[in-house]
């Protein structure tokens, strides 16, 4: 009688054992795409903490194969996060590519933060001021609260966020399509908004200048920066000294339309030689 009572009990058991069990089964049957998702934004960390970064390198980081690899930069570009290049990708700007958000903010935040406090000394208390959606205007915006009371225009959803909370801060934030890859809005809309307003001060950057000229690799950006310069009664050009000297797709505006020019001390003296040499209303931003 004890045998027939333990023989089914200890069928029991073994059944229990060599079940999966819920958990399990959940993690076995767990869609791909979260670990495609976190891997892709593993790789799109690491290019932009990096510059750039080769398919091999990426494929033995991540462990997957060369293949995979070039599947996620592809989706990684479409998403404008990285731009491919031969044997890997980069975050960095082309003339044709501008980089991706998360790359500025990183890059030259020590110059940008001199050329804003230099900005800054040029805009008065009670004035109004637009800021285009460059990380350089964004370095100037986080110095605006000390010059309140101020009206701010701007389409950069970072500056809108950071301003948007002072209480002596007027802010206008400028609509039209948003765009990830420059956390802004642009187009047709964004340049509406912006032709509809008038401001004492226009501060804008851009990608790539030349002797005589500035230059964006983005169309859109372009008409949006042209639009706020019209807007402008001053115009300022806050650039770092990584942009002089080069070329970009589309040209923005010739130097002269600026009434003053502002680049970082570590500029190359001799391409800021060469700006003012061309341009009286060139201002150094000390360190």
């Amino acid at each position: 009688m004890g045998g027939g009572y333990e023989s089914p009990k200890m069928s029991v058991k073994s059944n229990i054992r060599s079940r999966p069990s819920r958990v399990e089964t959940q993690v076995n049957s767990r869609p791909h795409i979260s670990g495609r998702s976190a891997r892709r934004q593993g790789m799109a960390e690491q290019i932009v903490r990096q510059g750039s970064a080769s398919v091999t390198e990426l494929a033995e980081s991540f462990g997957v194969s060369v293949m995979t690899v070039h599947r996620d930069l592809d989706e990684l570009e479409r998403q404008g996060m990285v731009r491919k290049v031969r044997g890997g990708a980069t975050a960095q700007a082309s003339n044709v590519w501008e980089s991706n958000i998360a790359y500025r903010l990183k890059a030259h935040s020590a110059e940008k933060d001199a050329i804003a406090r230099a900005v800054t000394k040029l805009i008065e208390p009670g004035s109004s001021v637009m800021l285009d959606d460059s990380t350089t205007a964004l370095a100037v915006a986080r110095q605006l609260g000390d010059l309140a009371p101020l009206t701010v225009v701007t389409n950069f959803l970072e500056a809108i966020r950071l301003l948007a909370g002072h209480p002596e801060i007027r802010l206008i934030a400028l609509g039209g399509e948003y765009h990830a890859t420059h956390d802004s809005f642009l187009g047709l809309g964004c340049v509406d908004a912006v032709e509809a307003v008038s401001t004492d001060v226009v501060v804008v950057s851009t990608s790539a200048i030349s002797e005589m000229y500035a230059f964006h690799q983005e169309q859109e950006i372009v008409l949006v920066k042209r639009a706020m310069l019209e807007a402008g009664a001053r115009r300022i050009l806050a650039v770092d000294g990584s942009k002089l000297a080069r070329v970009a797709l589309h040209r923005v505006a010739p130097l002269d339309d600026f009434d003053v020019i502002v680049v970082d001390a570590n500029a190359p003296a001799e391409l800021l030689q060469r700006l003012r040499d061309h341009h009286a209303h060139v201002q150094v931003a000390q360190m």
